[in-house]
Parts: C-alpha cells; sequence; structure tokens
C-alpha cells in the first residue's frame, strides 16, 4: 500500500539540474573553440589563469575555462627555486558565468618565509618566498626530492607524497642528484588536480 506512492515520490522528483559553463582548453596551437559544457554535480564554472617564470622571468601565460571542484578556487603557487608556477582559479556558480578570462595572478614580493630548495647538485639552497607562498614543502618521488616554498591550497590539494610545514627552512635540507626531469612529475600532479 504504501509503494505506490513511494514509486511515484521517486519518479515525479525533479531531475537536480547541471550547471553549464563555458570549457576552452588551448590545444598545441595554444588557441582554443570555447564550447558549453555540462559539468559534473557539484562542480562549479572556472576561468584559470595559469602562469610561469623561470629564473623570474616569465616564460608561459595560459588561459582555460572549465567546470572545476570549490577547492580548487582561488589563488595558489608552487615555487622551485629557479621555477615558478602561479594559478589563478576564478570560479562563479550561475549557468554560463566564466565569460571572462581570469586575471593574471600576483607576482608579489618576497614574504620574509625562506625555504630550501634542490638544483641539480644539491637541496641546500635557499628561496625567498612570495606573497602567498606560507609553507615550504618536499616532494620526494621515484626519480629524487623537490623542495621550495607553497601555498597552503598547493600543498593540501597535493597528494600524500607533499611534506609541508611552516617554519624557515623547516623542508630540512639534504644532498641529492636530479635534473629537470625531475619537475615533471610534481608539474604533471598540479596540472591533472588543477584541471
Amino acid at each position: 500500500m504504501h509503494l505506490l506512492p513511494l514509486m511515484f515520490g521517486i519518479l515525479l522528483l525533479p531531475e537536480a539540474s547541471t550547471l553549464r559553463c563555458y570549457e576552452c582548453i588551448p590545444g598545441a596551437s595554444g588557441t582554443c573553440t570555447q564550447t558549453i559544457k555540462e559539468c559534473p554535480q557539484g562542480q562549479q564554472c572556472t576561468a584559470k589563469r595559469v602562469v610561469t617564470y623561470t629564473g623570474g622571468s616569465k616564460d608561459d601565460d595560459e588561459n582555460t575555462k572549465e567546470c572545476a571542484m570549490a577547492e580548487e578556487c582561488g589563488e595558489y603557487s608552487i615555487n622551485y627555486g629557479f621555477y615558478q608556477i602561479i594559478i589563478n582559479n576564478k570560479c562563479c556558480t550561475s549557468e554560463l558565468c566564466n565569460t571572462q578570462p581570469a586575471p593574471e595572478p600576483s607576482k608579489s614580493t618576497p614574504n620574509g618565509k625562506q625555504c630550501y630548495y634542490c638544483d641539480e647538485r644539491t637541496c641546500t639552497n635557499t628561496v625567498n618566498c612570495d606573497g602567498i607562498e606560507d609553507y615550504c614543502f618536499s616532494v620526494t618521488g621515484q626519480s629524487g626530492t623537490m623542495k621550495g616554498c607553497v601555498s597552503n591550497q598547493s600543498c593540501t590539494a597535493e597528494d600524500q607524497s607533499w611534506t609541508c610545514c611552516e617554519g624557515n627552512f623547516c623542508n630540512a635540507a639534504s644532498s641529492f642528484s636530479a635534473s629537470l626531469v625531475l619537475l615533471a612529475a610534481p608539474l604533471l600532479s598540479l596540472l591533472v588536480i588543477s584541471y
């Protein structure tokens, strides 16, 4: 007897609506065609800007539009000493709201925090952290160790192989031998998380 009203209730429930957002992810040519995408339940629209610096000079600036989880929104940064990635992920929650590109992330001045970073010979180099980079990090993979400064949001977004700490030089130095190939895993991890 109670089964019939339950079945009608389930059948007549309004379908959960999904948010539609603009999507524009540049291909190899650097350009993209903007399309409309239905985001998975619980995601927001975002306009994202990723700026990379090598030796303090900007060397890449990429804009995308897509869907993102709320925890991916905001500005965050990873500083490997000689290489830095700053991301501004501007999110919104209304239909097709990500029309404008995200503003360029702020390249800030040193904030007084200092961490160790690694080069091809050692992990005893020191880097002055910028702006929102309020933690030191260390990540060790199959190829070796990387260290540097990181914002809190980047630290919590990374997988469990990342170790983050708050004090100056808390990512204790150790010697190591590596190459720029070591950047591939952390950078790929960041890009996968941010897309």
